[in-house]
Parts: C-alpha cells; sequence; structure tokens
C-alpha cells in the first residue's frame, strides 16, 4: 500500500489530503474521493482511503477545512462546518479542488470518477452531484440531504447512492422525502437505502450510534454500485 500527503490548493488555502493506492502493475485505475465528517480529515476517514484503496482504486481523502484542520471537539467543528455547508457555492468549489487534484495523479482513470462522503462528507459529494460534475456517482452515508441551491433539471451526471438510518433525528423521514422529490423533479438516477434501527453515524466504529449490521451492510452496497458504475476495478 502507498500513502503519502497530498497537498493541492482552493484559491490561496492549502488542503492536505491523503492519497492511497495499492502497489502493483501501471494501469489506469478508478479514482475515489472520499470525504470527511465535520470534525475535519481524521484517522477513520484515512482508514476508509486504504479500504479503497484495497478494492483496486486510488483513492483521495480530501480536507475540506485546509491544512489538515482536525477539530478537537463537535463545538469546534461547527465553527469550521457551518460557513461551509451553509453556503453550497463554497461548499462546492472546495470539493471541486479536491477532483481537480485526484484527477491529476498519475494512472488515474479520469473517465472513472466516483466520490463517497459521510456526515458533512455525505452532504459534500451531494453537492459535487448537484454541481453537474462529470463523475459517474456519488455515496452518501448518513449524510445530511438539504440544500440551498437543489439539482437543476438535466444538470446532474452522476448517479446518486443515499445510505441513511431509518431512525436519524438528524436526517428525519421529512427531509428524505423532500430529498426524493427533489432527485424526480431534476430527472437523476438516484437510489435511498434506509436501515432499520440506525441512528446518525452508524458507520462511526467509536461513535455512540455505531451500528455493526448497517456499516457492513453499506458498505457493501457501495461495492455493488461501484461495479455498476466502474466494471472491474484496474482494467481498461
Amino acid at each position: 500500500m502507498q500513502i503519502e500527503q497530498l497537498t493541492y490548493r482552493d484559491g490561496d488555502l492549502p488542503l492536505r489530503g491523503t492519497l492511497a493506492r495499492e502497489e502493483g502493475e501501471a494501469v489506469f485505475r478508478p479514482g475515489v474521493l472520499i470525504v470527511h465528517a465535520a470534525r475535519g480529515l481524521d484517522p477513520e476517514t484515512k482508514r476508509r482511503a486504504e479500504m479503497i484503496a484495497r478494492l483496486g482504486y486510488v483513492a483521495l481523502a480530501v480536507d475540506l477545512y485546509g491544512n489538515g484542520f482536525l477539530a478537537e471537539s463537535m463545538e469546534e467543528a461547527r465553527k469550521w462546518m457551518d460557513p461551509l455547508r451553509d453556503n453550497p457555492g463554497k461548499l462546492r468549489a472546495r470539493i471541486q479542488a479536491g477532483l481537480e487534484a485526484l484527477v491529476a495523479q498519475a494512472g488515474v482513470d479520469r473517465n472513472r470518477i466516483a466520490a463517497i462522503g459521510y456526515c458533512l462528507g455525505g452532504t459534500t459529494v451531494l453537492e459535487l452531484a448537484r454541481s453537474g460534475a462529470d463523475i459517474g456517482g456519488v455515496v452518501s452515508f448518513h449524510g445530511g440531504l438539504k440544500t440551498k441551491a437543489p439539482a437543476e433539471s438535466g444538470l446532474v451526471r452522476a448517479k446518486i447512492l443515499v445510505l441513511t438510518g431509518a431512525e436519524d433525528p438528524v436526517i428525519p423521514p421529512a427531509e428524505v422525502a423532500a430529498f426524493e422529490d427533489e432527485m424526480r423533479r431534476a430527472g437523476t438516477d438516484w437510489q435511498v437505502t434506509l436501515y432499520g434501527g440506525a441512528k446518525h453515524g452508524f458507520t462511526q466504529p467509536k461513535g455512540a450510534n455505531y451500528q455493526e449490521a448497517a456499516d457492513r451492510r453499506s458498505w457493501e452496497a457501495m461495492r455493488t454500485f461501484f461495479q455498476e458504475i466502474f466494471g472491474e476495478a484496474g482494467r481498461d
């Protein structure tokens, strides 16, 4: 496994992501962005990047806040998260910088790109899809579904997979229903999967709401989704 820090920029702001890929023959592989939750680019997000790389993809765990900032508490994280989450244009530009950094890497097949995200990261990849980014698909794990800039009809190119907890008070049924209506109006290729008994952050092993079954099932759902949009990893 090759793991390295990758510094890229959004304007004047330096962003410090983590790039992971399997060692081996020089073939073009699909690329996957992994977007962290509210606290920043933490060890769990980097672990997911390594897991993605082991599937045969080139993975970039992005930095949304700049300089690799990692909040020590949720109270501190909100000071960084809210200005991004509440400004879709700014959030889309920040993740677009990560996308450009990923496709610029040697060995990445720019025609086979996806993005996944957790909590804030899930919100972020949905904004990337709404922006019309030319990528194969996005996967949101317990991410917020609301936006101030709804998808426009005919603009969204990416297929969309939303994986969310049926008992998540942060993303209640009304928010899920509104998202589904938005996707229908925009004519997107979308799926929503609900996990019974799962609450917010169900994939986070150290979190209070971790649910092993929903974590495992949602990961398998992502893998199936990738097989649909990519075909076999590591092959032209």
